[in-house]
């Protein structure tokens, strides 16, 4: 099966946003987490660095994937490949 280059640009793009996507998941998960160590003050009784690695990474992990969905529609939509044409 030949591919044109309209599905060479839909997996483009889509590469990009995953490739995007999965640099914040990784700042997000390891660099924010590894500094966090350092900010040493009491929240809600806890270290902050607990709240950050575990409420706060949770937090952006369901925003990456509300994002993906909505990007991935209008995405779907602008190459016509869509579900709900």
């Amino acid at each position: 099966m030949q591919l044109s280059e309209r599905h060479h640009q839909y997996w483009r793009r889509n590469l990009r946003i995953t490739g995007i996507l999965l640099v914040v998941w990784f700042i997000v998960t390891f660099v924010v987490g590894f500094y966090a160590r350092e900010l040493s003050f009491t929240f809600f009784g806890w270290p902050f660095s607990f709240w950050v690695a575990s409420q706060g990474a949770l937090i952006v992990y369901v925003i990456i994937i509300g994002y993906y969905a909505w990007y991935m529609n209008r995405l779907d939509k602008e190459f016509g490949v869509s579900e709900e044409e």
